[in-house]
């Protein structure tokens, strides 16, 4: 590693998934001003996230395809053999 490029200050941190509520304890350098008091009874700093490996579809295997305005179709109906 090349010295002087990476933090310093760690910190643990629980990073929240808000799509469905799992958290987890973890370190990080990320700041926060919100709190959670965690399962061991200590408080800690918080990082909300969008989606984790609780909720992603690559790792629950729920894959889900959206097709918005048929787009599939549209791609099928112009690049079709004639």
């Amino acid at each position: 590693m090349k010295k002087g490029i990476h933090p310093e200050t760690f910190r643990t941190v629980v990073f929240k998934d808000m799509s469905n509520e799992t958290m987890f304890l973890s370190r990080s350098c990320a700041s926060s001003r919100e709190t959670i008091k965690w399962e061991d009874g200590n408080e800690y700093p918080v990082i909300k996230l969008e989606v984790s490996n609780t909720s992603h579809p690559f790792y629950t295997g729920k894959n889900v395809m959206l097709d918005t305005a048929g787009r599939i179709d549209k791609f099928n109906k112009r690049y079709a053999k004639k």
